[in-house]
């Protein structure tokens, strides 16, 4: 195996470069099994992307109907997951995430009884299937007499979310809201630590593979320990190839195999192989990158501080061309339609159309028209 087959096949199992993928939002959810999503409409597109024909009010719609759920989950941070797996999932990040917290906890002066208090007043707000707008909810804490300033609000909604009482609701206008989660989905499964662990470790090998068990434990924020327990648990159903030292794990696929979703995998010679080309514009903090430790495979190191300007943390939109990123885009609505502006990091000469034709899809997703598409100039 080299870079090009690892990025060519990173590209197909996560449903990027399958021209022939029927996957709806809810299963892209399920296959990828988590979509990073502390930018909301980055996150649609992530989803949108890998379900063709789906549109942003489809997606909206697939959270409506509790298809999937929006909560802080793996490594501290917003994610969508499977609606039916939330539980177990904040089982695994939830203990070591708030023992993790607890120094900030004492520094913004949140002892135990604030956060029970807190929590008990989030309860009652949210009761009976209300959705409710974090101002308000914060509103309502500061009318108790407990303050929500310097990130203090902010800490008790993430502390609430992971001691299971909380997940986002549906967008209301232009603002998310909380529901309590055991209200929003009343069925969501529990599994015992070694089936959670088993089943992460296959959901993430069969959608990020060719991956190492060090980028497994990267995503999923627990130990290198645990995420080798996880892989030893199911090490009979991957392949493993050998690059450079490091052990790269990917799901058997063999013609007409089936995905730990239940999904028809399509087996073609040339995509078993990784050979895939095309053009790509992917959102901020999509999978393809924030899925791995190591992303040299797909990002060459020296152009990386490109994609998160002055190291803030922020991954901007990107372009990948032949299974590498080569430059950012950027959309900006307007009243007349999207803009769009590229920024290549090299000459796309030759790629010029499929990059239209990508914007288009875009436009598509969003239902609405092109304001205008500009190509910016290489700067080295």
């Amino acid at each position: 195996m080299n870079i090009n087959r690892i990025a060519g096949l990173r590209l197909q199992n996560q449903g990027i470069a399958s021209a022939e993928s029927n996957w709806s939002p809810k299963q892209v959810v399920g296959q990828l099994g988590a979509v990073q999503a502390q930018d909301y409409m980055q996150a649609m597109w992530a989803i949108g992307l890998r379900s063709p024909g789906a549109t942003l009010s489809k997606v909206e719609q697939s959270i409506k109907d509790r298809e999937m759920v929006l909560t802080w989950t793996q490594r501290g941070t917003i994610h969508f997951v499977p609606t039916e797996d939330v539980l177990w999932r904040l089982s695994l990040a939830a203990p070591r995430l708030l023992q993790q917290s607890r120094r900030r906890r004492e520094q913004l002066e949140l002892d135990d009884a604030t956060l029970a208090r807190s929590e008990s007043l989030i309860r009652n707000k949210l009761q009976g299937g209300a959705q409710v707008s974090r101002g308000e909810l914060l509103d309502q804490l500061e009318r108790a007499g407990i303050r929500t300033d310097s990130q203090r609000g902010y800490h008790i909604l993430w502390h609430s979310a992971y001691k299971g009482l909380i997940c986002f609701g549906p967008i209301s206008g232009k603002q998310q809201t909380f529901v309590l989660l055991d209200e929003w989905v009343p069925d969501a499964r529990q599994l015992t630590r070694e089936h959670a662990l088993a089943k992460l470790a296959l959901r993430y090998f069969t959608a990020h593979g060719p991956a190492t068990v060090h980028d497994f434990a990267w995503w999923t924020g627990m130990t290198l320990g645990d995420a080798r327990e996880g892989l030893e648990a199911i090490k009979g159903q991957l392949n493993r190839e050998r690059i450079d030292g490091s052990e790269y794990w990917m799901v058997k696929q063999t013609d007409g195999a089936w995905t730990e979703q239940g999904e028809k995998r399509h087996s073609k010679d040339e995509e078993q192989q990784g050979k895939v080309s095309g053009v790509y514009l992917l959102p901020g903090f999509d999978e393809y990158i924030l899925g791995y430790k190591d992303r040299s495979a797909v990002l060459q190191p020296e152009i990386a501080p490109r994609i998160v300007p002055g190291n803030n943390g922020i991954f901007l939109p990107m372009i990948v061309v032949n299974g590498q990123v080569v430059g950012t885009w950027k959309r900006t609505a307007k009243k007349k339609g999207i803009d769009v502006v590229i920024h290549p990091f090299e000459p796309l000469t030759g790629f010029e159309e499929g990059i239209e034709q990508r914007v288009e899809a875009y436009l598509k997703f969003m239902e609405l028209p092109l304001g205008k598409l500009v190509f910016e100039q290489v700067i080295k």
